[in-house]
């Protein structure tokens, strides 16, 4: 170790103590904790996140000192990741895209009254990957400049197609199906004005599409909506016909940390790491620690997504630990690791902070200050979170009639959030429909979101590395290792699951057209995803190169896979199965063969037109809050559609309405409109009465 490194850590610890001296000050302790506050708020309702929150919180810092105003600021970043595991697992509702993969676990543990436990597992998993994340940032900022310097952007592409490589996991015993998913949400997310060419893709004459379709509207309409659905079908609570939720199930849930503390460490690692390469963020690392967890735990291809607790472990532990290591571009290059890492660098130049080599020399006790401040954070919102774990679990116990209009309601107020238009609510609903007819065919709805975030970041890559390498990006030694993973990681579970259809037993002959998935439903959805698939492949064929190379080749897989899907289903005898099985909607025998669509078996012992009746009074009412909202405004028709769900599907009591409702509109009222200040687009009752429109408080339509 030379003398320059030798000064450097001994500087570091120093500086390290100072700013600890300096975070103590009880009024900057004081502004962490309200940051904390409102971070844990904003992580909880869904679609809002923690941009949202730091762009609310961003002008109020201008009267700050730059120590306060950064601590505030990392507060409320650092803990949405910690709140938003609530919505996750008690309603299957992505607080944020960081909590996507914990739903695969965590929902199906409140399922069966686990939600105490899966909330223990959670909190504790987020504050040792938050603190892990800190204690890299504060070692890792005077080693890693040359390293980060020397990656660009084929190592960047290397890396988010490795991240498609996880599609393989995520899709349980359907690997085809997953990788035909990936590809439609790698297709959506080309839609909009092509940066590189200036084509318009897939806008169908609406400016709402030109900047293609918002991510928030898009993951609730995937993943919110067909959740709701369900419990809106059943008509049961969260936690099903379970009547002990057991409050006290946190302390099991932290002795499941402690007993994979090694998988911890891992996932931790792997979310520092990644959240300090800029442009990949939250939505991509939980699902990396989570696919590195199903690949490496014992017994996971069983019981991942049915409820196993390493998997809330795995991808909890993750998204808190990248918020610290988003950092570590932000400060040593002034290039923002994460969206809300840039709206933190506005913040650096707001109080005359820049970014860069002062920041690890002159400046080094504010560096060391954030250090602290992501610390304190995660301890201050993960202890919070597990102090009120046991009551946050008895959600799960509430009635659906009055749970299902509350989450909706709140879903279509996030969903707004996308772009503020009336497009995002259509959005939701159209990819809301989709998700839910994916869950019924057991099309893994993983993927598609996957996809969907790396779909801009895989274009943009692609197109620089061609331009400026041309094909050589492919020989350089760190791709050629990514890439070598990625097909390896891709390839196996395709290899070992045509090994098991060879092996299954056949009735009969082994290839015969197979008349029976003729009247299969899911035929008729797989051809329809091949029809969109070659549209897209006909229709961007003319466009110029740079603009249709990454439609063109996703769509062409599409046509490919969905053929192969097709002809396999209606050419190959199925295996046979054992004298007493049942056949269930969509599922795969242990050959990987789709069995039949059978929409009862989803839905217990209720009957399929009972099944069909509620299903379609629950997109009513969807339609019908739209609806309403086009006419009186979104929060007047808030209060509406709580009423009517209430009191119609719920059979609630008037006075149970009136507890319920006014409480929640005039929480809504008060942050949307009064504090977010949010522009509410023009209704018909606006253009009736325009007055309303010229005063602030009743603006709303």
């Amino acid at each position: 170790m030379d003398l320059t490194t030798t000064v450097s850590f001994s500087e570091m610890f120093a500086m390290a103590g100072q700013a600890a001296v300096i975070l103590a000050d009880p009024t900057r302790l004081g502004f962490l904790f309200a940051g904390v506050l409102m971070g844990l708020v904003v992580g909880v309702i869904p679609g809002l996140g923690g941009i949202v929150g730091l762009s609310l919180l961003l002008p109020f810092t201008y009267a700050l000192d730059p120590y306060s105003a950064i601590a505030m600021m990392l507060g409320l970043g650092s803990v949405t990741v910690t709140s938003d595991t609530i919505p996750a697992v008690l309603f299957g509702v992505p607080g944020t895209v960081g909590s996507a993969a914990t739903i695969l676990d965590g929902y199906p543990m409140a399922r069966r009254g686990e939600a105490s436990r899966a909330f223990g597992a959670a909190f504790t998993s987020s504050v040792i990957g938050g603190l892990f994340g800190a204690l890299l940032l504060g070692v890792s900022l005077p080693i890693l400049r040359p390293f980060m310097v020397s990656f660009s952007e084929p190592e960047m592409l290397a890396i988010c197609i490795f991240g498609l490589s996880l599609v393989a996991v995520l899709s349980g015993s359907a690997p085809i199906k997953g990788l035909i998913a990936a590809a439609l949400g790698l297709l959506v997310a080309t839609a909009g004005n092509d940066q590189e060419g200036g084509t318009l893709r897939w806008t169908f004459d609406s400016m709402y599409l030109w900047d293609g379709v918002p991510l928030v509207p898009f993951a609730l309409g995937i993943f919110a909506i067909p959740e709701l659905a369900d419990l809106a079908i059943t008509r049961k609570t969260i936690a099903g016909d379970t009547k002990n939720i057991n409050a006290r199930g946190q302390l099991e849930g932290v002795k499941d940390v402690f007993e994979n503390w090694f998988l911890v460490l891992r996932c931790a690692l792997i979310g520092s790491v990644m959240g300090s390469i800029p442009g990949l963020g939250a939505s991509v690392i939980d699902w990396v620690a989570y696919g590195h967890a199903a690949r490496t735990e014992k017994g996971a291809a069983k019981s991942f997504g049915k409820g196993d607790v390493r998997g809330v472990i795995a991808s909890e532990s993750s998204n808190n630990a990248k918020e610290g290591g988003a950092l570590v571009p932000t400060i040593a290059f002034g290039v923002p690791g994460s969206a809300s890492m840039a709206l933190l660098l506005g913040a650096f130049l707001i109080h005359g902070i820049v970014p860069g080599p002062k920041m690890l020399t002159e400046q080094l006790d504010l560096t060391y200050t954030m250090v602290w401040s992501v610390a304190l954070a995660n301890i201050l919102g993960a202890g919070i979170c597990f102090a009120f774990a046991g009551q946050l679990a008895r959600i799960a116990m509430i009635r659906v009639g009055i749970l299902v209009p509350l989450v909706l309601s709140m879903t279509f107020l996030g969903a707004f959030q996308g772009s503020r238009d009336w497009g995002d609510l259509y959005t939701l609903m159209i990819f809301g429909f989709l998700g839910w007819v994916m869950k019924r065919f057991r099309w893994p709805r993983p993927p598609i979101i996957l996809g969907f975030v790396l779909g801009g970041l895989i274009e943009n890559y692609l197109f620089i590395s061609i331009s400026r390498w041309g094909f050589e990006w492919l020989s350089r030694p760190v791709v050629i290792i990514i890439l070598s993973i990625t097909l390896i990681s891709v390839m196996w579970p395709l290899y070992t699951g045509y090994r098991q259809r060879s092996k299954a037993p056949r009735g009969g002959r082994r290839f015969a057209v197979q008349r029976d998935y003729l009247r299969n439903p899911d035929l008729g959805f797989t051809v329809l995803i091949f029809g969109i698939f070659l549209y897209a492949a006909i229709y961007s064929a003319e466009w110029e190169l740079a603009t249709r190379l990454e439609p063109q080749a996703v769509a062409w897989f599409g046509v490919v896979a969905t053929g192969l899907v097709i002809l396999t289903n209606l050419l190959m005898a199925p295996a046979e199965r054992k004298p007493g099985d049942q056949a269930v909607a969509g599922q795969m025998t242990a050959a990987g063969d789709d069995i039949h669509f059978d929409i009862q078996a989803d839905y217990g012992d209720l009957s399929s037109r009972v099944i069909y009746t509620r299903a379609a009074r629950y997109f009513f009412w969807c339609v019908f809050y739209i609806g309403a909202s086009h006419v009186i405004g979104l929060i007047p028709a808030l209060a509406l559609f709580l009423v009517g769900y209430m009191r119609f599907e719920g059979k609630e009591s008037w006075r149970v309405i009136f507890l319920v409702v006014g409480p929640m509109w005039l929480f809504c009222y008060g942050l949307f409109h009064m504090v977010l200040r949010v522009l509410w687009p023009q209704t018909l009752f606006g253009q009736w009465f325009p007055v309303f429109r010229g005063i602030r408080e009743l603006n709303l339509f």
